[in-house]
């Protein structure tokens, strides 16, 4: 009896790999591929930097996100998702917060090796994740900087780190800083999607998510007005700097959005997981034009 208790006070690899939410690895690794991108130099001698960035921004950074969001939102969770790892007891006793404390030392070790500017978007994602879900700060009790700190880690922290590592730690030009600012914000719309499916348990935990603040439908429309806002004003500053080709391929993908998100916003809470599974995709497509669109600027 003692080894079987032994063994069950450890939790299953399948369970720590739920845990860390590999689906959510893609947007900061996307967007730090953009960074590279933009950042117009050459890719064939830069792989290493390439290869560490990418897993510092999603199977260590962004998993460590998730590890510690899981842990300090266990009891909402145990409403909205028990089937989750910690809630339904497959993460037993406080491993759920062990993993996120590992994968926080981790990340910073492997940070070390993309230079100050790795270290330091390292440790800014890091604390921004804490931040997020920890008590007393815990930034996502309120929506609107909860989700300007997913936005700001996810896309536009990434996206600089990418293009600050390829030129050797000098600061990005300026048109990719913008670009960055401008998804960050964007962003913060897609994050907003994500908070639909946990309405019940933020209401009755008092999470002011942006549903539970203005309602279904009126979260919708902020979602969609800050997703196609952001995109606009990449329209406009890739007109400004000669690129309208690119502007045009922007246009068609937010156009796409667009259709989608009317429907969305007729039936918020049934459709914020389509909307996010097929409008996002051409979000973060465009970014990559973008990118792509500054090289030599």
């Amino acid at each position: 009896m003692a080894q079987v208790a032994l063994q069950m006070s450890y939790p299953q690899p399948s369970a720590v790999a739920e845990l860390l939410k590999p689906i959510t690895w893609f947007p900061p690794m996307w967007a730090f591929a953009c960074g590279v991108v933009a950042s117009g130099q050459p890719l064939a001698s830069h792989w290493g930097l390439i290869l560490a960035g990418l897993l510092l921004a999603g199977p260590f950074v962004c998993a460590t996100s998730q590890a510690v969001n899981d842990w300090f939102d266990r009891e909402v969770d145990a409403i909205n998702e028990p089937q989750r790892p910690i809630p339904s007891g497959r993460m037993p006793g406080r491993w759920g917060l062990y993993v996120a404390v590992i994968g926080t030392v981790l990340s910073l070790l492997l940070s070390v090796t993309l230079g100050p500017w790795g270290f330091g978007a390292a440790a800014l994602g890091l604390v921004l994740a804490w931040a997020y879900s920890t008590p007393p700060l815990r930034l996502k009790r309120n929506g609107w900087w909860g989700n300007a700190a997913c936005g700001l880690s996810y896309e536009g922290l990434a996206w600089v780190t990418g293009a600050a590592v390829m030129a050797s730690g000098q600061m990005p030009v300026g048109a990719s800083l913008a670009l960055a600012a401008l998804y960050s914000a964007g962003a913060h719309g897609i994050m907003t999607l994500n908070d639909f499916k946990a309405m019940e348990g933020d209401r009755r935990m008092g999470i002011a998510s942006l549903p539970v603040q203005l309602g279904p439908r009126g979260a919708a429309l902020a979602a969609c007005a800050t997703m196609l806002g952001a995109q606009l004003g990449v329209v406009a500053l890739l007109l400004a700097w000669a690129r309208p080709w690119h502007a045009l391929a922007i246009v068609a993908l937010l156009l796409g959005q667009a259709w989608m998100m009317r429907r969305f916003v007729a039936a918020p809470v049934e459709r914020a997981l389509w909307l996010s599974g097929l409008g996002v995709p051409l979000f973060v497509a465009g970014m990559m034009v973008s990118a792509f669109a500054v090289r030599g600027l």
